[in-house]
Order: structure tokens, then C-alpha cells, then sequence
């Protein structure tokens, strides 16, 4: 038997632009699907929007996304809750959060510069007591990726 996942990200309208991003950020290919291609009429407020979005790339990192049906709006704290760091802990109140890691501070390091384009740092990307290097950003799409260097007890 053989199991994947996929993270499948739900946004209010921007899932277009948060997927060209992503591709920006990790390369790889885009995939998109609008509820127009599925049948919903060209005049209905949100026919262009994203209800099956895909990125996949070589290396088979995979993101999926969607727009929430008459949800749009770009206040990402509103809809994805905050994250911050507060007297050494992380206080949250997000489901989720997106974890990233590579072998090596150098290979994370781009990533984390091109996620950090218009992001909240809530944990600049450094070495820690755990990791060659660790970080927390929350991207301009509200989506807070946790970056670290892969130790050799969590590859």
C-alpha cells in the first residue's frame, strides 16, 4: 500500500495568487480548475475562482488549494487565526501549521527568504537548540510555515 498527503489550503479568493506564489517560491508546475470550468455559469460573481488548484513540483512537494465559495477577502488574520511568540512560547490559535525542512541552513535559507516576501517573522529564521536553523513566518496569504533544518533524529 502506498499513502500520501497533500496539504489542501482554503482561501477567500486569493488561491490563484497564493499558488503562483508557492510555484515562485519552490518552482514546479500549477494546475487550475475554476467552478466556471465546472459547469457554474460565466455571470455568477465568482465563477473564476479556484475550486481545484494544484502545485507539484519535481522534487514531488505538493500543495493543493481552493476558494472558499463567497468568502473573499484578504484579512488573513481574520480567517486563518494568529500566531505569535510571547515569554519563549509560541501562542496560537491556528489548526494547523505548515512544516518545511531541508538537510541544510543553506537549502532552507532561500525558502524561507521567498516565503518571508511580505510575511509576519514570528521567529527569524536561526539557530536554535534543535536545529542548525529554525524559523516561523506567517506568508501574505496567512499560511504560517515552520522552517527547519532536519536533525538526525526528525528526517
Amino acid at each position: 500500500m502506498s499513502i500520501t498527503t497533500t496539504t489542501h489550503l482554503n482561501f477567500r479568493g486569493t488561491a490563484r495568487q497564493a499558488l503562483e506564489f508557492y510555484r515562485s517560491v519552490f518552482g514546479g508546475t500549477v494546475s487550475i480548475a475554476t467552478y466556471g470550468d465546472f459547469g457554474m455559469p460565466a455571470d455568477v460573481p465568482g465563477a473564476d475562482k479556484v475550486v481545484f488548484g494544484l502545485l507539484h513540483t519535481g522534487d514531488g512537494l505538493r500543495l493543493m488549494s481552493y476558494d472558499i465559495p463567497g468568502h473573499d477577502t484578504t484579512d488573513t488574520a481574520a480567517i486563518a487565526g494568529a500566531t505569535r511568540r510571547e515569554n519563549g512560547m509560541t501562542i496560537t490559535d491556528r489548526t494547523f501549521f505548515q512544516s518545511l525542512q531541508g538537510s541544510s541552513l543553506a537549502e532552507v535559507r532561500v525558502l524561507w527568504d521567498a516565503l518571508a516576501d511580505g510575511a509576519a517573522i514570528i521567529e527569524p529564521l536561526a539557530a536554535s537548540a534543535w536545529s542548525a536553523g529554525f524559523g516561523m513566518l506567517t506568508d501574505r496569504y496567512g499560511v504560517t510555515w515552520v522552517v527547519d533544518v532536519a536533525g538526525p533524529g526528525n528526517r
